[in-house]
């Protein structure tokens, strides 16, 4: 069996972050009819799964299968050395049920000074999985690495991108033009790799 995601095909997005859906919605471009699962009232599934890529296929699985739509999910966070890779697949979970991610950026800073390790290396990693209803899942991965920065800079992107200065460059992600962003991001990566395998 050859997956191909077909040119003009419903898909549904598997999230309710607004940041987010946006990402995906450009980056699949007008090729494809996209839908949200917050548009389509779907439940937001538990994630369990200690890892990007498992928690990405929980999220796809759910919003396929209760949509009867092939479903791309992402799974996306912050890493940084000097916190052993934390928050990692914790990332949403430090923003807290109201999703503030100053407090989380916050909560970073606050932890980097308790460990008093001056290495601010950090690198977001997203994992995009695609489900087809009933069907298989499949999942491709992307990384981008940088140094944090604080205080936080610009109010573009969402969720951490205005401590995270990715390398080579010298704006953050909150900082950057979203064309400019979605050129070099962890999710642009998943997604080139999702394009030549799916499209």
């Amino acid at each position: 069996m050859t997956l191909r995601l077909e040119p003009g095909a419903r898909l549904v997005a598997a999230t309710h972050n607004p940041g987010k859906a946006r990402e995906l919605a450009e980056l699949l471009g007008e090729r494809f009819e996209v839908v949200t699962a917050g548009q389509l009232g779907l439940a937001e599934p538990d994630e369990p799964e200690t890892t990007f890529a498992g928690n990405a296929m929980v999220k796809a699985r759910a919003a396929a299968d209760a949509s009867g739509l092939v479903a791309i999910a992402d799974d996306s966070g912050l890493c940084v050395a000097a916190l052993e890779g934390a928050p990692g697949v914790h990332s949403a979970r430090w923003a807290g049920p109201g999703r503030d991610f100053a407090h989380a950026m916050a909560l970073v800073e606050s932890r980097l000074a308790e460990s008093e390790d001056d290495d601010r290396t950090a690198w977001f990693v997203c994992a995009l999985a695609v489900a087809w209803p009933k069907g298989p899942v499949v999942v491709f991965e992307g990384r981008v690495d940088g140094t944090l920065t604080f205080p936080p800079r610009g109010n573009r992107g969402f969720g951490y991108d205005p401590i995270f200065i990715p390398n080579g460059r010298k704006q953050t992600f909150g900082e950057m033009r979203p064309e400019a962003k979605d050129v070099i991001s962890h999710r642009a990566k998943a997604f080139e790799a999702l394009k030549a395998s799916l499209f």
